[in-house]
């Protein structure tokens, strides 16, 4: 097994069990993790806000949510074509779940151990204390400037207009995304209850629409389509003519991993969660194994329906291809509002989790006016974190020109995020070593945190790797530009920290003093003030 549990009665528990079976958060953390950077306590942490309100299913759908968005309908095609052969590519797809499964007990350890919402914000300042505010300072950086959802707003925009049989305008597509964009903002923010109802609706309507295509692959399996002559063709010599090179392999495991992506999304919300540490522990593994299997059998299905050279060739996506060749050219224009809408779907669900991040940090009071960013008015959502997604969401959205330039700024909000996990799973041994009795709710074999972390190194390998010609995505920008500028982001938010926190006290003869300072809604926010250091020393 990848983790083992631990268990004590209510009589027996201590700090950092679980102690109830109630609707609270059932559990209490170690002395060593109550108290954050800012010197808020456990409670403080998890005071205000909508309450506990997301039970098993609405943090399943959270996790299956965020993770099935375009990729599985999308990168299928360009994978294979990379590796050449129907069986390197389904391995890769299954070297990607393992991999995410992983990841995600490495973070069920943490989310067990320091049950409320942040995530990697979270369990990067338990594992690097010092110095102080510096592990803070570069996640908030890339959390709020490379947390935008632009890109799923542009695919709901253009698959919208392909469904209509409209050729629209660079302009008219960038209409519909920031429609998409600023509705959802309003969703979430007045009516938080209906957000949440959206993205279990839209969550099931994934989950239909990939049944749907396995359904579908087994009947063409079974010689149930006419149109397919030969079901099994793709499946004769699996791995003939597959890729000799290393490089291939390398890109096509990336993107296989971002379309995974989003295992951890419950993880930020944790707060809002009913029973955390046992609600995670079911929710997380039976959301991403749900996607896992689906995505797997949905690959069988697409060969099924077509060799993996007419795929790779086909100039669309997998999914357009395969209705095509089932059930005709129709079946495109069906197909382009079903990928619409489960990218409407995701931008739903990454918008109500990037915007609890936000109101973490805010009240770890390392944003300006973290007063205002934390606030939960009016109706308890974290409705200024949603404006603070929605600004960097929007600009992207209006400021940056389709084609290259876009892809670019896609690609670079990934990079910092390999980045970080490193250091979160290099901080889970780190805490293995330095509290080795702590108690923790849930364990990662270590063999299993290892495995994730050389992932992760991979991906910070891979993307310097010479493609074929040496051209990336974007050309003619240069294929490493993107993890160029993407540490050049977290060199910058070092630097803003040694500024803000180490220099202008320096020069300035103050001292930064976190105060709490409540809001209204109960909500806790720790607030920096200039104390001159004449006064501290009297």
């Amino acid at each position: 097994m990848a983790g083992e549990l631990e268990h004590q009665s209510k009589a027996e528990a201590e700090p950092g069990t679980v102690t109830d079976d109630g609707d609270g958060c059932g559990f209490e953390p170690t002395e060593e993790l109550k108290e954050g950077v800012g010197g808020l306590n456990f409670e403080q942490y998890t005071a205000g806000g909508l309450g506990r309100h997301l039970g098993v299913f609405s943090t399943t759908s959270l996790i299956i949510g965020r993770i099935i968005g375009t990729g599985i309908f999308t990168t299928p095609s360009s994978i294979v074509h990379g590796v050449g052969s129907v069986g390197a590519s389904l391995l890769l797809w299954v070297l990607g779940l393992l991999l995410a499964l992983a990841g995600l007990c490495v973070w069920l350890e943490f989310a067990c151990m320091i049950p409320r919402s942040g995530g990697e914000k979270v369990y990067l300042e338990a594992a690097y204390r010092r110095p102080r505010m510096l592990i803070t300072t570069v996640f908030a950086v890339q959390a709020i400037a490379l947390g935008f959802t632009a890109s799923g707003c542009i695919v709901f925009a253009s698959n919208i207009v392909v469904a209509a049989g409209h050729r629209a305008t660079e302009w008219q597509e960038r209409g519909i995304a920031i429609a998409v964009i600023v509705s959802i903002t309003l969703v979430h923010a007045f009516f938080p209850r209906v957000g949440v109802h959206g993205m279990n609706l839209f969550t099931m309507l994934k989950v239909v629409l990939l049944l749907f295509i396995v359904v579908t692959g087994w009947v063409v399996l079974g010689g149930g389509v006419s149109a397919i002559k030969d079901p099994h063709a793709s499946f004769r010599n699996a791995f003939a003519h597959s890729a000799t090179s290393g490089n291939p392999y390398a890109t096509a495991l990336f993107k296989v991993l971002n379309s995974y992506g989003g295992w951890s999304n419950a993880m930020y919300v944790l707060n809002e969660i009913k029973n955390p540490v046992r609600t995670i522990k079911v929710a997380g593994p039976l959301g991403l194994a749900t996607c896992g299997v689906l995505y797997l059998l949905a690959n069988v299905a697409y060969f099924a329906a077509a060799t993996p050279q007419e795929i790779a060739q086909s100039g669309t996506t997998v999914a357009s291809y395969f209705m095509g060749k089932v059930f005709g050219t129709a079946a495109k224009r069906a197909l382009s509002v079903l990928v619409a809408l489960s990218a409407f779907g995701n931008v739903l669900t990454v918008t109500f989790a990037q915007a609890r991040v936000n109101q973490e940090l805010a009240k770890e009071g390392v944003v300006p006016f973290p007063r205002f960013w934390a606030s939960g008015w009016p109706f308890g959502s974290p409705s200024a974190g949603l404006i603070l997604h929605f600004i960097p969401s929007f600009i992207v959205i209006v400021a940056i020109p389709f084609g290259n330039a876009y892809n670019f700024i896609v690609d670079l909000e990934g990079y910092p995020g390999a980045v970080i996990n490193f250091l979160v799973v290099a901080g889970l041994f780190y805490l293995r070593y330095k509290n080795p009795a702590a108690s923790r709710p849930f364990r990662v074999w270590w063999p299993v945190a290892a495995f994730y972390m050389v992932g992760q190194a991979f991906q910070l390998v891979a993307p310097f790797l010479r493609p074929p010609g040496g051209l990336g995505d974007t050309p003619p920008l240069p294929y490493w530009l993107y993890c160029v500028v993407g540490i050049g982001v977290l060199a910058a938010s070092v630097a803003s920290w040694f500024i803000w926190w180490v220099a202008a006290p320096k020069l300035g003869g103050y001292t930064l003093e976190p105060h709490n300072e409540p809001l209204r809604d109960g909500t806790n926010v720790v607030v920096y003030r200039r104390v001159p250091n004449k006064y501290r020393d009297t």
